[in-house]
C-alpha cells in the first residue's frame, strides 16, 4: 500500500486524491509511501532496504551528467544514432525516472516519455516542472510526457508521432551496485514483475522507423532471445540495437 504523509498539508491531500491513496499522518513501518515535498514528490520504502527516490534533473548525479554532456560522448547517443541525421523523434517507452530521456532531449532529440505507473507519472511531471522553474526550458521543452500503456500507445499512435527510435530500458533483477540495487528493489515493489518486455520489444519493432534500442545489464539475456544487429557494451550495461529501416509516414 502507498501512503501520502502528513494529511493536514494541501499538497498531500491533493496528491492523495489524484492517485486514490490513503493519506496518513505517520510514516508507515512496512510499506511504500509518498512524501509530497517540498522540494520534490518522493517515493520511499520504509522496510529494509530503506530507500527514497525522486525525479530530479537539476541536482545530484543527473545534474553532473547534464553538465558533462559537452565534454564526453554518451553511449546512449551513439546507440540511438544522434548526430547521424536531423533532429530525431525518440519514444522512451519505459520512462521510469526520466534520466535517459532527459539526456536524449538535452542532446537535441524530441522525446516522448511513456509511463504506465500513475505514481511514476506524477513524479516525472513534478520533476519536469521543477526543472522548468530552475531554467531548463531547453531540454524540458523537447520532452512530452504521457501516462499510458506503451504497447497500446505504439499500436495506436498518430502519424505525426511516429518515432525514428524507440528506446527501452526494461526492469532486470540481476546483480547491480548497492545503490542501484536499493532503487531497483523499490521500483520492483511499486511496479511488480516486469513480464511484458518481450511484447514491448515487438511493439517497438513495429513502430520505429530506423531502430529500437534496448538497454540491458551487461550479462542479461536478450529480449525474446533475439540477437540484435549490433551491441554497444560498457562496464556494467550494454545497448542492443535492432535496425528497422522503415520509411517515416508523411
Amino acid at each position: 500500500m502507498l501512503d501520502t504523509q502528513v494529511p493536514t498539508r494541501p499538497e498531500a491531500l491533493k496528491l492523495g486524491d489524484r492517485l486514490g491513496l490513503e493519506v496518513r499522518a505517520q510514516i508507515p513501518t512496512n510499506a511504500l509511501y509518498l512524501q509530497p515535498g517540498p522540494p520534490a514528490i518522493t517515493l520511499c520504502q520504509a522496510a529494509r532496504p530503506a530507500c527514497c527516490i525522486a525525479v530530479n534533473f537539476t541536482r545530484g548525479r543527473q545534474a553532473y551528467r547534464y553538465r558533462q554532456l559537452g565534454h564526453q560522448r554518451e553511449a546512449i547517443a551513439r546507440a540511438c544514432g544522434l548526430g547521424q541525421s536531423a533532429r530525431l523523434r525518440i519514444v522512451d517507452a519505459t520512462a521510469g525516472l526520466g534520466r535517459d530521456a532527459f539526456v536524449l532531449a538535452a542532446l537535441g532529440a524530441e522525446v516522448s516519455l511513456l509511463e504506465r505507473s500513475p505514481v511514476l507519472h506524477v513524479m516525472l511531471e513534478d520533476g519536469m516542472n521543477r526543472a522548468l522553474a530552475d531554467g531548463l526550458s531547453d531540454p524540458i521543452g523537447r520532452m512530452e510526457l504521457q501516462q499510458c500503456d506503451a504497447r497500446e500507445w505504439l499500436a495506436a499512435m498518430p502519424i505525426t508521432s511516429v518515432p525514428d527510435v524507440v528506446y527501452l530500458d526494461p526492469m532486470y533483477t540481476g546483480s547491480r551496485r548497492a545503490a542501484a540495487g536499493k532503487e531497483l528493489a523499490l521500483l520492483s515493489a511499486l511496479l511488480g514483475p516486469g513480464d511484458d518486455a518481450d511484447a514491448l520489444l515487438m511493439a517497438a519493432l513495429n513502430a520505429a522507423t530506423t531502430r529500437v534500442v534496448v538497454k540491458r545489464q551487461r550479462r542479461a539475456p536478450t529480449l525474446m532471445g533475439r540477437e540484435p544487429d549490433y551491441q554497444l557494451t560498457g562496464r556494467s550495461t550494454r545497448f542492443d540495437i535492432y535496425k528497422t529501416k522503415k520509411a517515416r509516414p508523411r
